[in-house]
């Protein structure tokens, strides 16, 4: 006998954005199937550093603390970050940001991929509403008129009346359902380490523009900074290959920033960077979201910051329709999501993609314009103060998850 669920929404792909997106849709009173390919990894808060770890903004982190999670997501290592310093050739002639510009504590918080989805998954345990498929994997993917029917690897089958892609760049889901992307290949790679410095990180987020790509050292809670160096494709190899200590020498030259040396360092990965934009957001019975709907430089670390928007937008869709004894995967539904996220994300998209141009071009005069536009906008403070809120995820039409927390709920 086929082992055979009726939900209300299907989401494939349990990461950060799939995971909150779940937890939401199910504390709302939606029946909720959650499906992804593997266990997630457990989190020791004593034990080794994830490498991979995110620059959450507020918006974004006060969705997390609706929902439960970022109390959890703090005690675990998160780092304040209260300033961001950008700039070319000098510290002192880039652009000053501070959290002081936009009414908070701190611009946003560094944390690990391991925490957030262990502090989700510890509340998406106990969600009665939520039923678990995890590992499994989609083989195929059928909509309907009243809902979709996704195919599993154990030979178990979920209907639901929408499914939501929410398993990453190369999203599965999304190839079945015959949605395309557009994009195209940076040539460049982010390697990412965590580093010990001569001085103190400031609780600052440093980033540095070079004709190769951003470099940027964010800080951590243990003293010590991760780096994401975006490199060309050969640089980026050569600089993986190097011992620690050319490694630190390296670093040290390219950064050229306060930190003094660079005195001690993790082993290292890369990963390749590309643009890339899904056709259309929803289709029949299927909305996407995170990297299944965009992917982005990430100069600027809104990769998360967008996705977990994404959740948020849809969640308010989907729960007003539920309200109203709607049906979730209707087309009206789903065009509502698209005109709210889409413009959104690829205008964000774009712009990156923009300034990863303008940094590395090295067009004859060309660096003296990026130099005199910094410091004309470093003295414009209700442009920066806009520019912070953007970054913030305050910006345009706020999803309520996502929405400034009164102030007697502030976060640490």
């Amino acid at each position: 006998m086929v082992n055979e669920s009726r939900v209300d929404v299907a989401v494939v792909g349990a990461g950060v954005v799939g995971a909150a997106l779940a937890l939401a849709l199910a504390r709302a009173g939606l029946a909720v199937a959650l499906v992804d390919a593997r266990e997630p990894e457990p989190f020791d808060p004593t034990g080794e550093w994830d490498l991979r770890v995110y620059a959450l903004a507020p918006g974004p982190a006060a969705m997390l603390e609706r929902l439960g999670a970022w109390p959890h997501a703090a005690a675990a290592r998160a780092q304040p970050y209260r300033a961001m310093r950008v700039w070319e050739d000098a510290p002192a002639q880039g652009l000053a940001f501070d959290a002081a510009q936009v009414g908070e504590p701190q611009l946003g918080w560094i944390v690990e991929d391991r925490a957030l989805r262990a502090a989700l998954w510890q509340l998406l345990r106990n969600e009665p509403r939520v039923q678990h498929y995890c590992p499994a994997r989609v083989t195929a993917f059928e909509a309907g008129a009243r809902e979709a029917m996704l195919r599993l690897d154990d030979g178990g089958r979920v209907r639901a009346r929408l499914a939501v892609a929410a398993d990453g760049a190369w999203s599965p889901l999304r190839e079945l359902a015959g949605i395309r992307t557009e994009g195209r290949d940076y040539a460049q790679r982010a390697v990412v380490a965590h580093v010990a410095t001569a001085r103190p990180h400031q609780d600052t987020a440093w980033q540095r523009f070079t004709t190769d790509g951003p470099l940027a050292l964010l800080p951590l809670a243990d003293g010590r900074s991760s780096v994401v160096w975006s490199l060309r494709d050969g640089r980026a190899a050569a600089v993986l290959a190097l011992d620690d200590a050319a490694f630190c020498r390296e670093l040290g030259v390219a950064f050229d920033g306060p930190f003094g040396a660079i005195t001690s360092t993790s082993p290292r990965v890369a990963f390749p960077l590309r643009l890339q934009l899904a056709e259309a957001y929803a289709g029949p019975r299927l909305a996407l979201v995170g990297d299944a709907a965009h992917v982005v430089h990430p100069l600027a670390g809104q990769g998360l910051n967008l996705g977990l928007l994404d959740a948020a937008a849809l969640a308010q869709v989907l729960v007003a329709a539920h309200a109203d004894a709607g049906d979730p995967g209707a087309a009206t539904t789903l065009a509502r999501y698209r005109r709210w996220r889409e413009s959104d994300a690829a205008l964000a998209a774009k712009s990156l993609d923009l300034l990863d141009a303008l940094f590395r071009a090295d067009t004859p005069g060309v660096g003296w314009l990026r130099r005199a536009g910094m410091a004309v906008l470093d003295h414009v403070a209700p442009l920066k103060r806009r520019i912070a809120l953007q970054a913030c995820g305050w910006a345009g039409r706020v999803p309520p998850l996502a929405q400034r927390l009164p102030a007697q709920r502030s976060m640490r």
